[in-house]
Protein backbone atom coordinates (compact mmCIF):
# COMPACT_ATOMS: atom_id res chain seq x y z
CA UNK A 1 0.00 0.00 0.00
CA UNK A 2 1.41 3.65 -0.72
CA UNK A 3 1.62 5.79 1.89
CA UNK A 4 0.39 9.01 0.27
CA UNK A 5 0.29 12.27 2.80
CA UNK A 6 -2.82 14.41 3.20
CA UNK A 7 -1.43 17.29 1.16
CA UNK A 8 -1.04 14.22 -2.06
CA UNK A 9 -5.10 14.19 -2.30
CA UNK A 10 -7.42 16.65 -4.11
CA UNK A 11 -10.87 15.89 -4.39
CA UNK A 12 -12.84 14.42 -7.16
CA UNK A 13 -14.71 17.31 -8.06
CA UNK A 14 -14.55 20.09 -11.11
CA UNK A 15 -11.77 22.03 -10.80
CA UNK A 16 -10.47 24.82 -13.51
CA UNK A 17 -6.77 24.60 -12.16
CA UNK A 18 -5.15 22.11 -9.77
CA UNK A 19 -5.34 23.35 -6.35
CA UNK A 20 -1.83 25.10 -4.81
CA UNK A 21 -0.29 22.29 -2.49
CA UNK A 22 -0.80 23.08 1.27
CA UNK A 23 1.99 22.79 3.96
CA UNK A 24 1.95 20.28 6.40
CA UNK A 25 0.95 22.29 9.44
CA UNK A 26 -1.76 24.04 7.84
CA UNK A 27 -3.64 21.01 6.54
CA UNK A 28 -3.08 18.47 9.28
CA UNK A 29 -2.16 20.41 11.88
CA UNK A 30 -1.45 17.76 14.70
CA UNK A 31 0.28 14.25 13.58
CA UNK A 32 -1.53 10.51 14.25
CA UNK A 33 -2.17 11.14 17.66
CA UNK A 34 -2.34 7.16 18.80
CA UNK A 35 -2.34 3.83 16.81
CA UNK A 36 -5.19 2.61 18.09
CA UNK A 37 -7.93 4.64 16.39
CA UNK A 38 -11.16 4.38 14.82
CA UNK A 39 -13.09 6.17 11.47
CA UNK A 40 -16.61 7.38 12.06
CA UNK A 41 -19.47 9.48 10.31
CA UNK A 42 -21.34 12.21 11.65
CA UNK A 43 -24.42 11.88 9.57
CA UNK A 44 -26.49 14.32 11.67
CA UNK A 45 -23.42 16.83 9.70
CA UNK A 46 -21.96 15.01 7.13
CA UNK A 47 -24.42 16.95 4.62
CA UNK A 48 -24.04 20.33 6.00
CA UNK A 49 -21.40 22.92 5.22
CA UNK A 50 -18.10 23.01 7.85
CA UNK A 51 -16.02 26.16 8.49
CA UNK A 52 -12.81 25.50 8.64
CA UNK A 53 -10.03 27.45 9.95
CA UNK A 54 -6.47 27.46 8.43
CA UNK A 55 -3.53 29.66 8.67
CA UNK A 56 -5.62 32.24 10.42
CA UNK A 57 -8.76 32.23 7.93
CA UNK A 58 -11.91 30.95 7.40
CA UNK A 59 -12.84 28.43 4.43
CA UNK A 60 -16.03 26.48 3.64
CA UNK A 61 -15.43 22.99 3.46
CA UNK A 62 -17.06 19.56 2.86
CA UNK A 63 -16.87 16.93 5.66
CA UNK A 64 -16.15 13.22 4.47
CA UNK A 65 -15.47 11.68 8.22
CA UNK A 66 -14.12 11.62 11.31
CA UNK A 67 -10.50 10.00 12.68
CA UNK A 68 -11.24 9.36 16.57
CA UNK A 69 -8.13 8.48 18.19
CA UNK A 70 -7.51 5.97 21.29
CA UNK A 71 -5.37 3.83 22.69
CA UNK A 72 -2.80 6.41 25.13
CA UNK A 73 -2.73 8.73 27.43
CA UNK A 74 -3.70 11.96 25.48
CA UNK A 75 -6.16 10.46 23.17
CA UNK A 76 -8.10 9.11 26.42
CA UNK A 77 -7.52 12.11 28.13
CA UNK A 78 -11.29 14.03 28.10
CA UNK A 79 -9.53 17.26 28.08
CA UNK A 80 -7.22 16.47 25.50
CA UNK A 81 -9.40 13.83 23.12
CA UNK A 82 -8.35 14.18 19.94
CA UNK A 83 -10.04 13.77 16.98
CA UNK A 84 -9.21 14.97 13.07
CA UNK A 85 -12.40 15.91 11.12
CA UNK A 86 -11.35 14.93 7.36
CA UNK A 87 -12.97 17.41 4.63
CA UNK A 88 -11.83 18.75 1.46
CA UNK A 89 -11.93 22.55 0.94
CA UNK A 90 -14.97 23.93 -1.23
CA UNK A 91 -14.32 27.58 -1.55
CA UNK A 92 -10.77 28.44 -0.47
CA UNK A 93 -9.10 30.02 -3.26
CA UNK A 94 -6.53 28.28 -4.73
CA UNK A 95 -6.54 25.31 -1.68
CA UNK A 96 -10.38 24.30 -3.22
CA UNK A 97 -10.33 20.91 -3.89
CA UNK A 98 -7.51 20.18 -1.00
CA UNK A 99 -8.21 17.72 1.96
CA UNK A 100 -7.57 18.85 5.00
CA UNK A 101 -7.60 17.27 8.80
CA UNK A 102 -8.54 19.35 11.02
CA UNK A 103 -8.89 19.04 15.09
CA UNK A 104 -12.43 20.45 17.12
CA UNK A 105 -11.25 23.48 17.93
CA UNK A 106 -10.59 24.54 14.24
CA UNK A 107 -13.91 23.47 12.65
CA UNK A 108 -17.41 24.26 12.95
CA UNK A 109 -20.59 22.74 11.09
CA UNK A 110 -22.82 25.09 9.94
CA UNK A 111 -27.00 24.05 9.41
CA UNK A 112 -29.75 26.87 9.98
CA UNK A 113 -32.11 23.73 10.01
CA UNK A 114 -30.27 22.33 13.05
CA UNK A 115 -29.33 25.05 15.45
CA UNK A 116 -28.10 28.78 15.33
CA UNK A 117 -24.78 29.28 13.94
CA UNK A 118 -22.95 32.57 16.25
CA UNK A 119 -19.92 34.28 16.00
CA UNK A 120 -16.76 33.90 18.04
CA UNK A 121 -15.67 30.51 19.99
CA UNK A 122 -18.79 28.53 21.24
CA UNK A 123 -20.06 29.14 24.43
CA UNK A 124 -19.18 25.93 25.90
CA UNK A 125 -16.08 24.05 27.75
CA UNK A 126 -15.43 20.41 27.38
CA UNK A 127 -16.12 18.09 29.58
CA UNK A 128 -12.95 17.28 31.90
CA UNK A 129 -14.38 14.63 33.43
CA UNK A 130 -14.37 10.27 33.14
CA UNK A 131 -17.73 9.01 33.03
CA UNK A 132 -18.99 5.90 33.88
CA UNK A 133 -22.35 4.18 35.00
CA UNK A 134 -20.43 1.31 36.09
CA UNK A 135 -17.94 3.37 38.78
CA UNK A 136 -21.48 4.43 40.51
CA UNK A 137 -22.49 2.85 43.81
CA UNK A 138 -25.76 1.89 42.99
CA UNK A 139 -24.11 -0.74 40.29
CA UNK A 140 -23.31 -2.96 43.63
CA UNK A 141 -26.97 -2.87 43.79
CA UNK A 142 -28.78 -5.85 41.48
CA UNK A 143 -32.10 -4.72 41.38
CA UNK A 144 -30.78 -0.89 40.25
CA UNK A 145 -28.78 -2.36 38.00
CA UNK A 146 -30.95 -5.45 36.39
CA UNK A 147 -33.62 -3.39 36.64
CA UNK A 148 -35.01 -3.40 33.11
CA UNK A 149 -38.05 -3.44 30.90
CA UNK A 150 -39.24 -7.20 31.77
CA UNK A 151 -39.00 -6.42 35.45
CA UNK A 152 -42.09 -6.10 37.70
CA UNK A 153 -43.00 -3.92 40.65
CA UNK A 154 -41.65 -0.53 41.63
CA UNK A 155 -38.26 0.16 42.92
CA UNK A 156 -39.31 0.33 46.27
CA UNK A 157 -40.99 -2.68 46.03
CA UNK A 158 -38.15 -4.61 44.27
CA UNK A 159 -35.85 -3.06 47.27
CA UNK A 160 -37.98 -4.51 50.02
CA UNK A 161 -38.15 -7.67 48.31
CA UNK A 162 -34.65 -7.76 47.82
CA UNK A 163 -33.81 -7.07 51.54
CA UNK A 164 -36.46 -10.06 52.36
CA UNK A 165 -34.61 -12.36 50.57
CA UNK A 166 -30.86 -11.39 51.16
CA UNK A 167 -31.92 -11.83 55.53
Amino acid sequence: MARMPIEALVADIPLEDWPEPMLDHLCQPWDCEARDHSVITMDRVSSSPWICKIDGEFYTGKYLFTVDYTGNDIADDPAQHKQSHVLYLTDAGNWTGNFVALPNNRVRATSPALWRTGEGAPDFAPSQWIHSAEGHESYLDPVTTFNNLYSDGSKKEKKQKHRKQSR
